[in-house]
C-alpha cells in the first residue's frame, strides 16, 4: 500500500481508539460502564444499534455474496420491520419498567435463577463464537495487505478492541460508534461511486443492471416454498422475523445499546431508525457486489481470489516440469478432461487449469461484448444462455483449482469467497481511497466486536457469576471479564476458516441458539401462567432438536431454525405446565 493509504487507515483507527479511551477514562460507575449511562438520544441509539450489527463481515462477505448469488440475500432482512414493531411495543417497555442491566436479568425475575442461567449461557456460547468471527473477518484484510500470518493479525485486531472496550465499557462502545458509522457510510458511498465510475469505460449503469439481470443477479424475490432453500421471501419474512426478533430483542449486545437511551421513547425511535435504514443499506452493499461482478466481466479476474494461496501453489508445484502429481477430485468437478489435454504439453495441474481458465475468460469477454452490441442495437431479447454456460464453466475450473490447492497445500484455506471485494479494493482502487475503505471495514469490525465483548462481560458478571459487590468492584469485575472474553474470541477466531462464507457463518451460529432464547422470552412475555420448570425443560428439548437437525442429514435451511425452536419452547412449555397441574416454581406475574 501507498504511504497515504497507511496514513488514512492508521490515523482513522488511532483517532477512534484514542477518542474512546480519552472520553471514558474516568468511567467508574456501574450504570455508565454496564449500561452506557442512559443518556443517549434516539439518533445515537439508532447509530449504535446499526454499528453493532454492521460488522466487518458486512463489508467483506456481503459484496462477495452479491457477486456470487446476486441480490436475493436481501430477503433475509424482510422480517426486520415486523420484528422492530414487536420489540418496540412489548420488549422495550418491560425492560425499562424492570430497570434491568441485561435481558437475562428480566428472565430471572420472571422465572427463576436456573432459567436465567440457561438463557445467559446460550447467549454467551453464541455471542462468544460470533465475536471470534468479527475479529477473524478484518484480520483477513490485514493478512492480505501486510502478508502477515492470519493468527498475528487476529491478535492485533483483538488487542485494539479490547483496549478501549475495557477502558470505558458500554459507554466507550456508544461513544466510538458515532465516529465508526461516519467512516462506514462515507466508505460505502465512495466504493459504490467508484465502481460505477470504472464501469463507464465499458458499459452504462442501466446497461450494467440489464446485463446483471440477464445473468440472474438482480432477482430479489424468490417465492418458492422450499425448506432447503436458504433465501426466499418466506424464509425471510418468517424465519428472518424470528431471527431478527431474537437478535434485537434478546441479544444483550443489542439490548445494551437501546438501554442506553434516555427513556423508552428514545430507545423506540432508535430502533425505528434501524428498521428504516437497514434493508436499503444491505441492498446497497449487495448491489455493489453485483456491479463488481459486472466489472470483472470486462476486466481480468483471478482464478483464485486469495493471492497468497496462488503464490504458495506456484512454489509447491513449479511450472512446466511435467506432471507433478495426480490432482485431487478433478473428475468430480468436471475438468478431468481439461487437465488431461493440457498435461500432454508437460504442464503441471495448476498450469493446465490456469490456461483453461484464461481461454474461457477470453471467450466470455467476447460473448459479453457481443451481448452488449446486440443490446445497444435494440435487441431486447438478447440471448444470454452462452454467457451463463461460460460462467458455469468458469466456476467449475475455479472449484478444480481450489481442489488442487487443498491437495498440494493441505494447511491452506482454499475457500476464497470472502476475498473477492478486498481483492477488488487492493487491485483497482486509487491511492487514498484504499486506506479509506480499509478504515471502513476495520471500523465496522471494531464497532461490532466492542459491543459483543461489552455485552458478554456484562452478562457474565450480572447473570452468571452473581455476588454482592460494591459499585467499584462491579466495574472491575466487568473489566476483567472483558479481557477474558476478548482472549476467548481470539481463540474462537481460529475456527472460522471452516465456513464457506462469513456472513452465512454469523447467521448460522445465531440461528442455532437464538430460536431457543427467543422461545423463553416469548413465554415470559405472553404466557403468564407458565412457570420456570416447564420452560426450562422445553428449552433444553428445543436446543437439542435444533442441534440434531443441523448436524444430521436433514435438509432444512438454517433460517427456519428460528421458527422451529421457539415453537417447540412455547408449545412444549404449555404442555408441560398442563402436565404438572401447577404453576411452576419460578412464576412471577408481570402486573
Amino acid at each position: 500500500m501507498h504511504w497515504l493509504d497507511w496514513l488514512i487507515l492508521l490515523g482513522t483507527l488511532g483517532f477512534i481508539v484514542g477518542y474512546g479511551v480519552w472520553r471514558t477514562r474516568r468511567e467508574t460507575s456501574s450504570e455508565s460502564y454496564l449500561r452506557g449511562g442512559g443518556d443517549e438520544r434516539w439518533w445515537a441509539v439508532g447509530l449504535s444499534v446499526m454499528a453493532t450489527q454492521a460488522s466487518a463481515i458486512t463489508f467483506l462477505s456481503t459484496p462477495g455474496q452479491g457477486y456470487l448469488d446476486g441480490l436475493g440475500f436481501v430477503q433475509f432482512y424482510f422480517g426486520l420491520p415486523l420484528a422492530m414493531l414487536v420489540i418496540n411495543r412489548v420488549f422495550i417497555p418491560l425492560y425499562y419498567k424492570w430497570k434491568v442491566y441485561t435481558a437475562y436479568e428480566f428472565i430471572g425475575k420472571r422465572f427463576d435463577a436456573r432459567t436465567r442461567l440457561l438463557t445467559a449461557g446460550l447467549f454467551l456460547i453464541q455471542r462468544g463464537l460470533a465475536a471470534g468471527i468479527t475479529i477473524y473477518a478484518p484480520s483477513i484484510i490485514l493478512s492480505k495487505v501486510l502478508h502477515w500470518p492470519l493468527s498475528w493479525t487476529c491478535v492485533f485486531i483483538g488487542t485494539l478492541v479490547i483496549l478501549y472496550t475495557t477502558t470505558g465499557g458500554a459507554k466507550a462502545v456508544g461513544v466510538t460508534h458515532k465516529q465508526q458509522m461516519a467512516v462506514i457510510f462515507g466508505g460505502l458511498f465512495v466504493a459504490f461511486g467508484l465502481v460505477v465510475w470504472y464501469l463507464r469505460e465499458h458499459i452504462g449503469f442501466v446497461e450494467s443492471l440489464q446485463l446483471a439481470s440477464a445473468l440472474g443477479k438482480t432477482d430479489v424475490i424468490d417465492t418458492s416454498f422450499d425448506p432447503s432453500n436458504k433465501y426466499t421471501l418466506w424464509s425471510g419474512l418468517i424465519g428472518g422475523f424470528f431471527l431478527q426478533l431474537a437478535y434485537f430483542g434478546t441479544d444483550q449486545s443489542q439490548v445494551q445499546r437501546y438501554l442506553s437511551g434516555q427513556n423508552v421513547q428514545q430507545a423506540q425511535r432508535g430502533l425505528w431508525m434501524n428498521a428504516l435504514l437497514k434493508i436499503p443499506m444491505q441492498f446497497f452493499i449487495l448491489l455493489t457486489g453485483v456491479l463488481v461482478f459486472v466489472f470483472y466481466l470486462f476486466n481480468a479476474a483471478p482464478i483464485h481470489w486469495n493471492s497468497a494461496n496462488t503464490e504458495a501453489l506456484r512454489l509447491a508445484q513449479p511450472p512446466s516440469e511435467g506432471w507433478v502429481s495426480e490432482p485431487a477430485n478433478l473428475d468430480e468437478v468436471g475438468v478431468g478432461e481439461i487437465v488431461e489435454i493440457h498435461s500432454s504439453k508437460s504442464w503441471s495441474a495448476w498450469e493446465s487449469l490456469d490456461s483453461a481458465y484464461r481461454d474461457n475468460r477470453a471467450e466470455l469477454s467476447n460473448e459479453v461484448h457481443a451481448w452488449l452490441t446486440q443490446q445497444r442495437a435494440g435487441n431486447t431479447e438478447t440471448n444470454a444462455r452462452s454467457l451463463v454456460e461460460l460462467l458455469e464453466k468458469d466456476e467449475v475450473i475455479r472449484a478444480a483449482y481450489a481442489e488442487e490447492i487443498k491437495y498440494e497445500i493441505p494447511a491452506a484455506e482454499s475457500n476464497d469467497k470472502d476475498y473477492i471485494f478486498i481483492t477488488f479494493i487492493i487491485d483497482h482502487m486509487p491511492i487514498g481511497i484504499i486506506g479509506l475503505l480499509l478504515a471502513m471495514i476495520f471500523s465496522a469490525g471494531m464497532s461490532s466486536t466492542s459491543a459483543e465483548l461489552s455485552a458478554l462481560a456484562t452478562t457474565s458478571v450480572v447473570d452468571v457469576v452473581k455476588k454482592e459487590r460494591t459499585d467499584g468492584e462491579q466495574v472491575r469485575a466487568t473489566k476483567w471479564a472483558t479481557v477474558l472474553f476478548g482472549l476467548l474470541a481470539l481463540a474462537f477466531a481460529a475456527l472460522f476458516s471452516l465456513f464457506e462464507n462469513l456472513i452465512q457463518a454469523v447467521n448460522i451460529i445465531g440461528s442455532l441458539f437464538y430460536g431457543t432464547i427467543l422461545g423463553i422470552f416469548l413465554v415470559a412475555f405472553f404466557l403468564k401462567r407458565v412457570g420456570g420448570t416447564a420452560v426450562f425443560i422445553a428449552a433444553l428439548v428445543a436446543q437439542a432438536t435444533i442441534l440434531t437437525i443441523h448436524f444430521s442429514e436433514i435438509q432444512i435451511a438454517f433460517l427456519w431454525y428460528n421458527l422451529i425452536a421457539p415453537a417447540i419452547v412455547v408449545l412444549g412449555a404449555v404442555v408441560l405446565q398442563a402436565v404438572l397441574h401447577v404453576v411452576g416454581p419460578g412464576f412471577r406475574r408481570l402486573n
